[in-house]
């Protein structure tokens, strides 16, 4: 693999990497009141960002997963149940074994554990590894479409239940910039879905391009005043081991779960790929909606952020894995 090819396969990683590195440079042309007008530019790309989504959401290919129900049950309660429960007993323990921890973090880990699924990559991953491809594009769509409106509320009630204040923004401006230009999508889809699926990947740039100016504009704010000044960087790296335990638990957790229950092969592939990876496409601007316009809002972000590159690549290396097994005893078979 050539460089140009290994870079426009982690060209969004990157970006998000080049994005916090502009902001520590040039930290006040995207902080508040900024001359890029984050808060204005943010707003529209939130809305830009769910109008895709829901353009590009294939649901007349919905149908031959919808039968299922075994597999979407495992799959929905380990996004929205299990999870979440893993989101709160992190939240009262990490800070007994980190005294230091910020509020922020805390949030942020709970916040990662609320989040839908991705949608492209649990399809592709779970085509590479050779398992049920109608049931991922399934479950993955239908995370997403209740993650619009479960995830806010979610947010909220761990927030009430944890003894912190909620922070839940303005009802009316979420529904206006998440749920509206999602189901608009949604709408106009028929009409436009070959254009669409023609201009898939420009599309996906769009969305990782307003995403990658959020996620700057968000440090800006941070490093204009003094956040991680603060918090010191070893912030990052105690906070990386954290994610990275969190990813390894649900993983086995997940994968026991599906043995134990004896789904085949492939339920029990995309069960995993759909259950376990959690959305920055959508996380990203979501948070900008809920937690509103804080100082400490990269902090937030962060568990996130460092979340997406390991379940990308330890996901890439299982999906490669598993399906180079199926191939090989294909051939042996033949």
């Amino acid at each position: 693999m050539n460089y140009l090819t290994w870079i426009r396969r982690n060209g969004f990683i990157l970006g998000l990497v080049l994005a916090v590195l502009l902001a520590f440079l040039f930290p006040v042309p995207g902080s508040r009141n900024g001359f890029l007008h984050p808060e204005l530019v943010n707003n529209f790309g939130i809305a830009l960002i769910l109008f895709l989504q829901g353009l590009s959401l294939a649901f007349e290919k919905l149908k031959s997963g919808a039968s299922n129900w075994k597999l979407h049950a495992i799959i929905q309660s380990f996004t929205f149940i299990v999870f979440p429960l893993v989101g709160i007993f992190a939240y009262f323990v990490v800070p007994l074994l980190w005294t230091s921890e910020p509020i922020a973090i805390r949030q942020g880990l709970l916040y990662l554990c609320v989040l839908p699924s991705t949608i492209s990559t649990s399809v592709v991953l779970t085509a590479v590894a050779h398992g049920n491809v109608a049931g991922a594009l399934f479950n993955a769509a239908l995370s997403n479409i209740i993650g619009v409106v479960l995830t806010p509320l979610l947010v909220h009630e761990l927030m009430q239940t944890t003894g912190q204040s909620t922070p839940l923004g303005p009802l009316m401006k979420i529904t206006l910039l998440t749920l509206l230009p999602f189901f608009i999508g949604m709408s106009l889809r028929k009409h436009v879905k070959k254009w669409v699926d023609h201009h898939k990947a420009w599309i996906g740039r769009i969305s990782n391009t307003v995403i990658v100016f959020i996620v700057y504009s968000a440090f800006c704010d941070s490093f204009v005043e003094k956040i991680w000044q603060q918090h010191g960087t070893a912030t990052a790296g105690k906070l990386f081991v954290c994610v990275a335990l969190l990813f390894t638990g649900m993983s086995l957790l997940i994968y026991s779960t599906c043995r134990a229950l004896q789904l085949n092969r492939e339920d029990r592939i995309t069960a995993y790929f759909c259950s376990v990876k959690k959305t920055l496409a959508m996380g990203v601007p979501l948070a900008m909606l809920i937690f509103g316009p804080r100082s400490d809002i990269p902090l937030i972000l962060l568990p996130l952020m460092l979340y997406h590159p390991i379940q990308i690549f330890v996901n890439g290396l299982l999906a490669n894995q598993w399906g180079r097994s199926v191939e090989t005893k294909t051939k042996i078979a033949a």
